[in-house]
């Protein structure tokens, strides 16, 4: 669908997963960047959500560190033009070992030794890993969350002396 579409039914519990940064060329090509790592989100024939309505992925391919793709309906430049900066929206992918970043916030965090070590208020993304922040100022870097969160508590097994960096 185009700009005409009616954004009114848009599926409830919707993740931004990118964001149409600007045209790409004159065939109505988008850059698009990703905030996921699941590039499947861009296959051919996914649909995506804006506020706008849904948009169907034709094709997509990477370029530098985004990616380029053509939607259904968007076929020229000036078209393309009038879809910059819109966030790309889709539905959770079903993965019982994934972490969401809304389901983090707010999570308490316990350390091996059963200490609690403060709540999550923050998710920032890192190369390496991405970084829980909490609300006493630590970061801990998610790869040393063990298993899913359970009862709003997430456990971390973290090297000694991570916490007290943040003292």
């Amino acid at each position: 669908m185009t700009e005409s579409a009616d954004s009114g039914d848009m599926p409830a519990g919707l993740l931004e997963v990118g964001v149409i940064a600007k045209p790409h060329g004159l065939q109505g090509e988008l850059v698009v960047k990703l905030i996921t790592d699941r590039t499947e989100r861009l296959s051919s024939g996914s649909e995506l959500w804006t506020g706008r309505g849904p948009l169907r992925v034709v094709s997509s391919r990477p370029h530098q560190d985004r990616w380029l793709v053509t939607f259904a309906g968007v076929n020229s430049r000036e078209a393309a033009e009038s879809w910059s900066r819109v966030p790309l929206l889709a539905a959770a992918i079903e993965d019982p070992d994934a972490l969401f970043i809304h389901e983090l916030i707010g999570l308490t965090v316990v350390d091996a030794a059963g200490v609690t070590r403060g709540s999550v208020v923050e998710v920032q993304a890192n190369p390496a890993s991405d970084l829980l922040v909490l609300d006493t100022g630590a970061l801990v870097p998610l790869t040393f969350a063990v298993g899913q969160p359970d009862g709003g508590v997430l456990r971390v097994d973290t090297p000694d002396g991570l916490f007290e960096l943040f003292e």
